[in-house]
């Protein structure tokens, strides 16, 4: 008797598996297939977005383009990524882990502050004309040759040779460029 109890425990347990197992097929496959759709497209919009963004910005803001292409790569890749999760079954996950990387890109968002007002600063420069490598300017009480414009950080050779390195959310905020008859 007991045996027999432990035979139907053990085939009804196998049918259950063998069941689930087997209406995961079909939404494991859909999911294969969509995540080798995603990985086209997104390969191929990242593409696009890259030249697009190449021919809008010159050679000098390369920085620029790779920077929005990483951004955006990042939002699309992380949205297939929720939506291969829906479609193999695991939404609710995919829900929480949305809101969770929420909550986490918000934290980050001000713990780096700094950093991306750095970064949007160094966008501006790169973009503004007047201010260019080899330019005599003026930031704050300092006067130096600009050397080097970068996204987080300007750099700036003093009158003295010395190198100076300046956040570029200081730079963008005070900055004067000399004009050519003030070099004396």
């Amino acid at each position: 008797m007991t045996i027999q109890i432990g035979t139907r425990i053990v085939r009804r347990t196998l049918a259950e598996v063998l069941r689930g197992i087997e209406g995961a097929i079909p939404r494991l496959v859909t999911g294969l297939l969509f995540a080798v759709i995603a990985y086209a497209v997104i390969r191929l919009l990242l593409t696009v977005v890259g030249r697009v963004l190449g021919a809008y910005y010159s050679d000098r803001e390369a920085l620029v383009v790779q920077l929005g292409v990483t951004v955006i790569g990042v939002f699309l890749w992380f949205g297939a990524a929720l939506a291969f999760l829906k479609i193999v079954g695991f939404g609710d996950i995919a829900a929480s882990l949305g809101t969770a990387v929420g909550f986490v890109a918000l934290g980050v968002s001000y713990a780096l502050s700094e950093m991306v007002e750095d970064t949007v600063a160094g966008v501006y420069l790169l973009r503004d004309p007047d201010f260019e490598a080899g330019d005599r300017v003026v930031v704050g009480n300092t006067e130096g040759i600009v050397t080097a414009i970068e996204l987080r950080k300007s750099r700036f050779e003093l009158d003295n040779g010395d190198p100076l390195v300046l956040a570029n959310r200081d730079v963008e905020a005070e900055w004067t460029k000399r004009a050519a008859t003030d070099e004396g």
